[in-house]
């Protein structure tokens, strides 16, 4: 691989963690999971959103290889993809917030 393929590479996958993380849903979900995998009933009651759009968010998110869905009998429960995004979020979390401490007061961010 060359540095030109390693950058462009690179920058695809930013690019979809941004894509993932430029909705408020999709970022709630990520930090949720990043605590326990989930079903998508249980994600979708505690972000407050239908269960159709939580099913969009997660199709999303597992297009972006983001989530993966675990099959489980009659029922799907939903996991972060790989271990290291969980501290990756913890990290990118603890930047904005150090960055930017009021940024996200619960009033949207004015970012």
């Amino acid at each position: 691989m060359t540095a030109a393929t390693a950058t462009l590479t690179h920058t695809a996958a930013l690019a979809r963690l941004g894509h993932a993380l430029s909705d408020p849903t999709r970022a709630g979900v990520l930090l949720a999971l990043r605590e326990a995998p989930a079903y998508p009933s249980d994600l979708a009651e505690a972000l407050e959103v239908s269960r159709q759009v939580m099913s969009n968010h997660l199709a999303c998110l597992r297009g972006c290889g983001l989530v993966e869905a675990v099959p489980e009998g009659r029922r799907t429960w939903y996991r972060l993809a790989d271990a290291h995004l969980a501290p990756a979020l913890d990290h990118l979390l603890g930047v904005v917030l150090f960055v930017e401490p009021d940024c996200c007061d619960g009033e949207g961010c004015a970012c």
